[in-house]
């Protein structure tokens, strides 16, 4: 009886030892599992992170974020897009990875298949859709703002209300009435919704860098005492230089014959500042006639001397250079060779020689030529 219960106590004490360690296995396996499914996770939602992602059947998708749309709102909508493929991951991400940013209106187009950090970095800094505009030389603040407004870029009437103010040059040129002539022509790129005001500052930024970059160090090569007034003389004479000039090397030469002409007191002349004359007339057809010559206006140049009461279009950087250093020849006139060029002359004499060579005689032979 004895040796049977020493038996049974010793099986008994066996299974404790085995039925122990099994729940120790288990705890450790729970332990185990508990670990892993939390980095699973983590692991599973960095891949999903990273994954290139494209959940809209078209090659690209355009997006606009209102102003003032919150980021999980904004996140929300660029899931319904098809753009991102987790919200909320992506809300995770740019709080606890990119500590939490602002995020950028505007329009936004996204091309083929994208991370989620991508489209973030995108977001945050702004790589909104663009929309080109040229500005060419010689164009006037009307013929800009219209060109702006129908391009679609805003509505014609605020952008002439700003472009009317000169505030934004009145350190520059204190006499000026508007910004005629300070609209820089250039190839810009405008976010969608910018407004017309921003533009308008642009355009004026613009002309201000390149101004003081390539410009004013010609000034600074000039007599002393310069002072701003002579910013204002320059675009002046720039403008109807732009007007004149077809090719690029002669813009110093007719630089220099207006120059020359206004020391001396001559009337310029000018055909382009009468027909600016007439354009701010309502009366400009495309046509320049005799009595048109004889209006009585400020910027007709044939009845008074000196430049004109302001510029005429908005001049370009080689007008504005051959402005500030014209060139150093004693020419009083020129006349169109008909291809672009002209030709200069000192003397009256020699000019009306050049007249009757380059138009007189030159239309008749065409006129002979065409019979």
């Amino acid at each position: 009886m004895a040796k049977g219960k020493r038996s049974r106590g010793g099986k008994t004490g066996g299974g404790k030892t085995r039925g122990g360690c099994r729940r120790v296995f288990l705890g450790m396996f729970i332990l185990l599992l508990l670990l892993l499914v939390p980095a699973g996770m983590v692991a599973w939602s960095w891949w999903k992170l990273q994954r290139p992602y494209k959940g809209y059947p078209e090659p690209e998708r355009q997006v606009t974020i209102a102003p003032g749309t919150s980021a999980t709102q904004t996140l929300v909508n660029l899931e319904k897009e098809g753009v991102l493929a987790d919200a909320k991951l992506a809300r995770v991400y740019l709080i606890y990875s990119m500590r939490d940013p602002k995020i950028q209106a505007g329009e936004y187009l996204f091309r083929g298949s994208l991370a989620t950090p991508q489209v973030l970095r995108m977001l945050v800094r702004g790589q909104t859709l663009t929309h080109r505009f040229t500005l060419v030389e010689g164009m006037t603040l009307e013929e800009t703002a219209d060109l702006l407004a129908t391009q679609g870029f805003g509505r014609r009437e605020a952008f002439l209300a700003a472009m009317r103010s000169p505030q934004r040059i009145a350190d520059l040129d204190p006499e000026a009435r508007d910004l005629e002539g300070y609209l820089f022509p250039e190839t810009y790129s405008f976010a969608a919704r910018t407004g017309e005001k921003e533009i308008v500052d642009l355009l004026v930024r613009t002309f201000r860098r390149r101004f003081e970059k390539d410009v004013r160090p010609l000034l600074a090569q000039g007599p002393p005492g310069r002072n701003a007034r002579d910013v204002r003389q320059v675009v002046i004479l720039a403008s109807i230089v732009e007007k004149e000039a077809k090719a690029s090397g002669e813009r110093p030469l007719i630089a220099a014959v207006y120059q020359n002409r206004v020391r001396q007191k001559i009337g310029l002349a000018a055909d382009p500042t009468v027909i600016y004359a007439l354009k701010k007339l309502g009366r400009w057809d495309g046509n320049l006639r005799r009595d048109d010559l004889r209006m009585d206006s400020p910027y007709n140049t044939y009845r008074w001397a000196g430049l004109p009461p302001g510029p005429i279009c908005s001049p370009g950087l080689a007008s504005l250079k051959a402005a500030a250093v014209p060139a150093n020849v004693p020419y009083l006139y020129f006349v169109s060779r008909n291809d672009g060029t002209h030709v200069f002359a000192e003397t009256l004499a020699e000019h009306n020689r050049n007249v009757e060579i380059w138009q007189r005689q030159y239309w008749r032979d065409r006129r002979a030529a065409g019979r």
